[in-house]
């Protein structure tokens, strides 16, 4: 048999063998939320504030407001190169759909497909330093089809502020509106040279606060035209250049 006191001196060892284990793990534990508690500190602090207020002094004394209203097949090249080139100026640039029942998801011409930013209702209310209208078919019928977007060009118009049309655009929606005059220019197909009044071949033709311009080609003169009447010349050379536009 086994002594007694064999057994005891086992037991205490054991209970003496479990404390340490016991205040082993304790601290561990203690170490690895304090660990966790300066990381978070750490981390949070040098996390940037979204509503700081550096991030809401930003300087909006020069920012445009550009407007590009977009249907099932419009044009993508126009409308990607219009969008894009204007956010280079530092335009803000919104897209509006005028999709019925609010529909954002427009189909382009060629099965891109686009979320608007805005419905065209949305937008109807709003001031606006440029409205710019790509082309495309039967995209262009859809924007000419929209009774609030015609509304908003004929108000550009009567308060000499910028809109502006390329491609089919100028032709199917400016002309049977009779929002633009003798001279401008669309894309030269038959079909749409005669509906304008002495169509131009330029690529782009401006004509007071009227920009129109002849396709996808020629997007990015027009685009870039036309942040040339918002923000000037030089900036205009500097975003061309950016872009290596020749």
């Amino acid at each position: 048999s086994i002594p007694v006191t064999r057994i005891m001196a086992s037991y205490h060892t054991y209970l003496y063998e479990m404390k340490i284990l016991v205040t082993g793990i304790l601290l561990s534990s203690r170490l690895i939320c304090s660990s966790a508690f300066a990381s978070s500190r750490s981390s949070s602090s040098l996390r940037p504030r979204l509503f700081s207020s550096a991030s809401t002094t930003l300087d909006m004394s020069n920012n445009k407001r550009v407007l590009v209203p977009i249907a099932d097949d419009s044009e993508e090249i126009e409308t990607s190169c219009i969008q894009d080139t204007l956010v280079r100026f530092g335009a803000e640039v919104v897209v509006a759909s005028v999709k019925p029942g609010g529909e954002l998801v427009c189909k382009m011409s060629r099965g891109l497909k686009v979320v608007a930013d805005v419905s065209i209702d949305e937008a109807v209310n709003q001031s606006w330093d440029l409205i710019a209208l790509p082309g495309g078919m039967p995209g262009a019928e859809h924007l000419r089809d929209c009774t609030a977007l015609i509304s908003l060009l004929e108000k550009q118009k009567a308060d000499g502020k910028f809109y502006a049309a390329m491609c089919a655009a100028p032709a199917v929606v400016l002309a049977s509106k009779g929002l633009v005059g003798d001279g401008a220019t669309c894309y030269p197909a038959p079909g749409l040279r005669e509906k304008m009044s002495s169509p131009a071949d330029e690529d782009v033709v401006v004509q007071g606060n009227v920009v129109t311009s002849q396709g996808p080609g020629t997007a990015l003169k027009f685009a870039i035209k036309m942040g040339e009447l918002l923000y000037g010349a030089e900036k205009a050379k500097q975003i061309a250049d950016e872009m290596l536009v020749s």
